[in-house]
């Protein structure tokens, strides 16, 4: 069995729809969603290329999960924080 890790673009709303579609692809066994760093992690035996492309016919977009994409994450997540500080500290 392996991992299969993925940047989908979505909101939480979209879980839902993460979960469904990707259960229907053969040879899914688990799906992790982490909605705030938008990274879904399938376990099991299917085919990248087929999960990314049921993933794409539902509408999301997605894409090959890279260290880059944590780095932006936390990054933006800082900045975010930062930016609240400022603006509630300035009112």
């Amino acid at each position: 069995m392996e991992s299969t890790e993925l940047k989908v673009e979505m909101v939480a709303l979209h879980e839902k729809r993460v979960r469904k579609c990707l259960s229907k692809v053969k040879g899914v066994e688990r799906v992790e969603v982490e909605a705030s760093l938008q990274k879904v992690v399938v376990t099991g035996y299917a085919n990248r290329s087929k999960i990314l492309k049921a993933l794409r016919r539902v509408g999301l977009r997605a894409e090959a999960w890279s260290p880059r994409n944590e780095l932006l994450s936390a990054y933006a997540a800082g900045s975010l924080m930062a930016n609240n500080y400022y603006y509630s500290s300035f009112f």
